[in-house]
């Protein structure tokens, strides 16, 4: 039964847990809280362990604030900001001091008749300036080259054929001059295809495609994407204007359904690209796939939105919009990439089929005749025509409704700087110095109307609570400074604990609040009422700590007879 936890003396002594017998911790109070208070015949019948904990907490809170005794404090030295951060746990301040070089505490005192307000910046006529909007992105616009700011998928062949070009070898001779071959028999035929560009035109990025077959028909899907720095953004927004392409017939026969384009953000280098299903790595620079129908085993990778882990926006349709997409999420992000997917679904109804040559060959490598030269029929492609993609105006930043501005980027108004750079009046020792006696208040004449507070020279402070910042008065710059404060003792588990002078308040407080709040024992109410303020006002007295030698010894220094 014993409270000391099987620990033996040298045990304790040389820890570091040091005088927490004085403390019961709030897991405790909440046990023995539900043995003492909860079950038949008890006061609380039934409640669940959750709620005691609530209740248990607020307590502490609460007592935290005006019962208990406040241990928190924090010291430094003061640096030429003459300021410091309110601290993580921090609620109230109980005291602001300099230290001196004994090691004794001078009290500081706050002035009333200073603050560092948020100054609007405004224009030369006096009206507000506003925030502009933050983008991120490098010529979004397209108004310079692309080569300038980005990066995009070089120019490649798609499948559609304009033309077939004739090469004859040279004649072939022996080593005696002998004619071997007179380079006919060898004469072979190539495609010239068609090509598939990214391109700057009249101030819009397009992608155009033409039709392809190799696994799966479609288009080779092409990309343009830029790095930004997004390290000093916790959110952001997507917005761009864009129009896919439309689609294309043939009299009734659809060729080409509407085209696909994409913009959006990821946190993977399209440079470096993505693992596939099979287990390569494609990057955005590729153009193996494409379309609708790709091989599955090689996705192409500027055609799959799953690569865009922080969202993006689409056009499929063919309309002309502006979309946006809000509140991106970059807190742990310091690098990412606007990243830009198009291609076209073109159908099998758009591809021209070989009547003669390149038997077995594929036309995809651009492979020449055989040997026979029946010739390349037809010569060129019925459907030569590219869908066309475009994009334009991306913006990825702060697009949020523009707010006042502030004149300083570092927040501070021009009032709190004349304040720390200004000798403090405080230290005109000319208001409270009698020079002939070098003591504080003149034995001759009086000084009426002087507010006290600033009838010291240790200094004084403001706290700035829109910054959360503890500002100074200059003459402080460089001392040490202590600040005591009271938290609500539940920052860490470490220190939600109660000292045992005040675990009765804590067990009534619990009492009166589940009561208090319950439809059945309201009965009880009034009476915890009494019981709670009895318990919170003896915890009082007892953490008051008043010592008798103490006291004796404070009325014989006021000479005060004292017979003890």
């Amino acid at each position: 039964m014993g409270l000391l936890d099987n620990k033996s003396t040298p045990e304790y002594y040389q820890g570091n847990d040091h005088g927490n017998y004085q403390f019961t911790s709030l897991e405790a109070i909440i046990a023995q809280f539900e043995v003492a208070y909860v079950g038949e015949n008890k006061i609380i019948r039934k409640i669940n362990k959750s709620d005691i904990a609530f209740h248990a907490m607020r307590a502490l809170q609460e007592l935290s604030f005006d019962t208990f005794k406040s241990i928190k404090s924090q010291q430094i030295d003061l640096p030429p900001s003459l300021t410091m951060i309110l601290p993580q746990d921090y609620v109230n301040y109980t005291k602001l001091s300099t230290v001196d070089s004994a090691g004794i505490k001078h009290p500081l005192y706050p002035t009333t008749h200073t603050s560092n307000p948020f100054q609007i910046l405004q224009n030369t006529d006096g009206t507000y300036t506003f925030g502009e909007t933050t983008n991120v992105v490098l010529d979004g616009d397209f108004a310079a080259s692309i080569d300038d700011n980005w990066l995009y998928s070089q120019d490649t062949n798609n499948q559609s054929w304009s033309g077939v070009r004739t090469t004859t070898p040279n004649p072939t001779f022996d080593a005696n001059g002998v004619q071997l071959t007179t380079g006919e028999e060898l004469t072979k035929q190539y495609f010239i295809f068609n090509t598939d560009t990214v391109r700057v035109e009249s101030g819009t990025l397009r992608f155009k495609h033409g039709w392809k077959t190799s696994r799966g028909v479609g288009s080779k899907s092409l990309a343009a994407w830029q790095q930004v720095d997004v390290s000093d953004l916790d959110t952001v927004n997507l917005v761009a204007t864009a129009q896919s392409g439309a689609t294309i017939t043939s009299g009734s026969t659809l060729l080409c359904g509407f085209g696909v384009i994409r913009v959006g953000v990821t946190t993977t280098n399209p440079m470096v690209g993505w693992v596939q299903p099979s287990g390569n790595v494609t990057n955005a620079m590729q153009h193996t796939n494409g379309g609708t129908s790709g091989d599955p085993l090689y996705p192409g990778p500027n055609e799959n939105p799953n690569n865009y882990d922080l969202g993006y926006i689409e056009w499929s349709d063919g309309t002309l919009a502006e979309k946006e997409l809000r509140g991106i999420d970059v807190t742990s992000v310091n690098t990412a990439w606007v990243y830009i997917q198009s291609f076209s679904p073109w159908t099998i109804d758009a591809v021209t089929t070989l009547t003669q040559g390149a038997q077995g060959v594929s036309v995809w490598d651009g492979a020449a005749l055989d040997i026979a030269g029946l010739g390349i029929q037809p010569t060129e492609a019925v459907n030569q025509q590219q869908q066309q993609n475009y994009i334009d105006n991306i913006v990825l930043g702060t697009t949020q409704t523009p707010k006042l501005s502030q004149v300083n980027t570092d927040k501070n108004s021009s009032t709190w700087n004349s304040y720390k750079s200004h000798t403090p009046s405080e230290n005109n020792t000319n208001d409270y110095q009698d020079y002939q006696n070098d003591i504080y208040w003149p034995n001759e004449g009086s000084r009426f109307g002087l507010d006290p507070k600033h009838a010291q020279v240790n200094g004084s402070f403001y706290i700035d609570n829109r910054l959360g910042k503890i500002n100074f008065s200059s003459n402080i710059s460089g001392k040490t400074v202590i600040l005591d404060y009271i938290s609500d003792s539940l920052g860490t588990d470490a220190e939600m604990q109660v000292h045992k002078f005040a675990e009765d308040a804590m067990y009534k407080w619990i009492a009166h609040a589940i009561l208090s709040t319950s439809s059945y024992g309201q009965g009880l109410v009034r009476r915890l009422t009494k019981d709670k303020f009895a318990a919170v006002r003896k915890a009082k007295l007892r953490l008051s700590n008043i010592n008798l030698e103490e006291l004796t010894q404070i009325l014989r220094g006021k000479s005060k007879h004292i017979k003890h």
